[in-house]
This record gives C-alpha cells, structure tokens and sequence, in this order.
C-alpha cells in the first residue's frame, strides 16, 4: 500500500479501525478501482475513482472522485457523486443503509456496524457501472 496512504490512515488516531473497515468495503464493491489522496478543504480525503468533473460555477473541468472517505471528528463520511436518473444515489436509497446520516452525496455514521452493508455494496456497484456507462450526470457538473 502507498505510504501516503498508509500515513493518513494513522493520523486518524481512534478512527483508523474504522477508516481501514469502509475501505476495504470499498474496494470488495468496486474492484480495481484507482484509490488515492485527494485534496479536500484544508485536508485530504480518500478518493476512488477520479472522473470528470465542473462545478456550475467554473469554466473548466478537473477531476474529483466518484467516491471519498473522510474522517470527522464524531464519524465517518462517504461521499458517493453520482446522480442516476435525476436522483443523488445516496440520498435516494438513505432509508436502506441502516442508521445511518445522509445529505446529497455523502452518507454520515460513527461505525460500520450501523450501516446495512450489503445495501451500501449494491450503492456503491451501482454509481461506479453508471459512472462506466456515462450514466452519472454528477460528473457533468
């Protein structure tokens, strides 16, 4: 494993249990998915799968990952950008992921025993096929 990677791990301190938990859970769902540190805020998180991407408000297109993990201070966040059929995939399947905090694209919760697993696998199956097919309309911006 990268040794950036590996140091952003340990700097979660009580969190790095639970980091290294949702990362493996990430990467059984979407494997062969290109992992790596991602600027964010004054931080970083862990990006999966860079994609196109323009925020309304910018003249040019970057790159932001189709999924991101971060560590807050009370819980963990994911961030899954895809936008299926006019619906944000996290905010539209919140009520099967378990007890569990959602907003647009990230789905917030303090430790993976709270979160239906296998409900989060198919989420996460299902934004990187429709990311594959061109059928995310997160990355358009």
């Amino acid at each position: 494993m990268d040794a950036e990677i590996e140091d952003w791990f340990a700097a979660a301190g009580p969190r790095e249990a639970e980091l290294r938990a949702a990362d493996a859970l990430v990467t059984a769902a979407a494997p062969g998915i290109d992992r790596q540190l991602v600027p964010a805020g004054s931080g970083r998180v862990l990006g999966y799968g860079l994609m196109p991407y323009r925020p309304r408000s910018a003249r040019e297109t970057t790159t932001w990952p189709l999924i991101a993990l971060a560590a807050q201070k009370r819980h963990l966040s994911l961030y899954v950008c895809a936008v299926v059929d006019g619906a944000y995939l996290a905010e539209s399947r919140a009520d099967r992921l378990g007890r569990v905090s959602c907003g647009k694209s990230c789905i917030r919760f303090a430790s993976l025993d709270r979160v239906d697993r296998a409900e989060l696998t198919a989420l996460l199956q299902d934004a990187v096929a429709a990311t594959r097919a061109g059928a995310n309309a997160y990355s358009s911006g």
